[in-house]
Protein backbone atom coordinates (compact mmCIF):
# COMPACT_ATOMS: atom_id res chain seq x y z
CA UNK A 1 0.00 0.00 0.00
CA UNK A 2 1.09 3.73 -1.14
CA UNK A 3 2.23 5.59 1.94
CA UNK A 4 0.22 8.83 2.14
CA UNK A 5 2.13 12.23 3.35
CA UNK A 6 0.29 15.22 4.90
CA UNK A 7 0.46 18.31 3.88
CA UNK A 8 0.87 19.01 8.06
CA UNK A 9 3.95 17.02 8.19
CA UNK A 10 5.38 17.91 4.90
CA UNK A 11 5.46 21.28 6.40
CA UNK A 12 7.22 20.31 9.33
CA UNK A 13 10.04 18.61 7.62
CA UNK A 14 10.06 21.01 5.43
CA UNK A 15 10.70 24.11 8.85
CA UNK A 16 13.23 21.13 10.17
CA UNK A 17 15.31 21.14 7.35
CA UNK A 18 16.17 24.96 6.87
CA UNK A 19 19.35 26.14 7.72
CA UNK A 20 18.45 28.72 11.21
CA UNK A 21 19.36 32.08 10.54
CA UNK A 22 22.24 33.26 12.78
CA UNK A 23 21.55 37.27 13.24
CA UNK A 24 25.36 38.88 13.46
CA UNK A 25 26.00 39.50 17.34
CA UNK A 26 25.48 42.97 18.18
CA UNK A 27 28.49 44.96 18.51
CA UNK A 28 28.53 47.74 21.43
CA UNK A 29 30.72 50.71 20.00
CA UNK A 30 32.72 52.95 22.89
CA UNK A 31 34.13 56.13 20.77
CA UNK A 32 34.60 57.34 17.67
CA UNK A 33 37.78 54.86 16.63
CA UNK A 34 36.07 51.93 17.62
CA UNK A 35 33.53 52.86 15.04
CA UNK A 36 36.08 53.72 12.10
CA UNK A 37 37.40 50.17 12.96
CA UNK A 38 34.29 48.51 13.01
CA UNK A 39 33.42 49.96 9.42
CA UNK A 40 37.02 49.32 7.86
CA UNK A 41 35.96 45.71 9.27
CA UNK A 42 32.52 45.58 7.79
CA UNK A 43 33.90 47.40 4.36
CA UNK A 44 36.60 44.54 4.16
CA UNK A 45 33.73 41.67 4.70
CA UNK A 46 31.98 43.37 1.48
CA UNK A 47 34.24 43.74 -0.74
CA UNK A 48 35.51 39.99 0.17
CA UNK A 49 32.14 38.80 -0.98
CA UNK A 50 32.25 41.02 -3.53
CA UNK A 51 35.32 39.56 -5.08
CA UNK A 52 34.11 35.96 -4.27
CA UNK A 53 30.91 35.87 -6.02
CA UNK A 54 31.32 39.72 -8.14
CA UNK A 55 27.79 38.74 -10.08
CA UNK A 56 26.14 38.26 -7.58
CA UNK A 57 23.56 41.34 -7.44
CA UNK A 58 22.66 41.32 -3.66
CA UNK A 59 26.46 40.99 -2.10
CA UNK A 60 26.15 44.94 -3.87
CA UNK A 61 22.97 45.50 -2.57
CA UNK A 62 23.93 44.64 1.00
CA UNK A 63 27.18 46.59 1.08
CA UNK A 64 25.02 50.07 -0.44
CA UNK A 65 22.46 49.11 2.09
CA UNK A 66 25.02 49.17 4.69
CA UNK A 67 26.59 52.47 3.26
CA UNK A 68 23.16 53.96 3.53
CA UNK A 69 22.39 53.05 7.17
CA UNK A 70 25.76 54.38 8.12
CA UNK A 71 24.98 58.27 6.26
CA UNK A 72 27.73 57.14 4.13
CA UNK A 73 25.47 58.22 1.23
CA UNK A 74 28.62 58.91 -1.15
CA UNK A 75 29.83 55.70 -0.81
CA UNK A 76 26.77 54.10 -1.24
CA UNK A 77 26.05 55.77 -4.76
CA UNK A 78 29.66 54.71 -5.75
CA UNK A 79 28.87 50.75 -4.55
CA UNK A 80 25.77 50.79 -6.68
CA UNK A 81 27.49 52.36 -9.45
CA UNK A 82 30.15 49.98 -9.57
CA UNK A 83 27.25 47.19 -9.52
CA UNK A 84 26.17 48.44 -12.75
CA UNK A 85 29.26 47.95 -13.89
CA UNK A 86 29.37 44.46 -13.21
CA UNK A 87 25.24 43.85 -14.11
CA UNK A 88 23.62 47.16 -16.10
CA UNK A 89 19.77 44.53 -16.80
CA UNK A 90 19.69 44.67 -12.53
Amino acid sequence: APIQISAEQILREAAERQEQHILDPIVKIHDAEEYQSHLRDRRKHFEDNIRYRREHIGNWVKYARFEEDNREFERARSVFERALEVDVRN
